[in-house]
């Protein structure tokens, strides 16, 4: 059961790697957003064992973060 949680963990993160392609447009304070979010909810993911609670609220921190960076 381990082993599908790191597996479904290493796809979400590579499909979150693959995505920041399509931040080619945005401003730099969409995409510090956009990573802030990303980072944040494999964060939250990794530190509360894969909750979806832990996941939504690492996005939700991260967003805010990224948001504020160099503003």
């Amino acid at each position: 059961m381990k082993s599908i949680k790191q597996l479904a963990l290493a796809i979400s993160t590579a499909a979150m790697v693959l995505s920041l392609g399509a931040c080619a447009g945005m401003s730099a304070q969409d995409r510090n957003t956009a990573v802030g979010a990303g980072v944040g909810a494999v964060a939250g993911a990794v530190l509360t064992g894969g909750s979806t609670a832990g996941t939504v609220g690492g996005a939700a921190v991260g967003g805010v973060i990224g948001n504020q960076v160099k503003k």
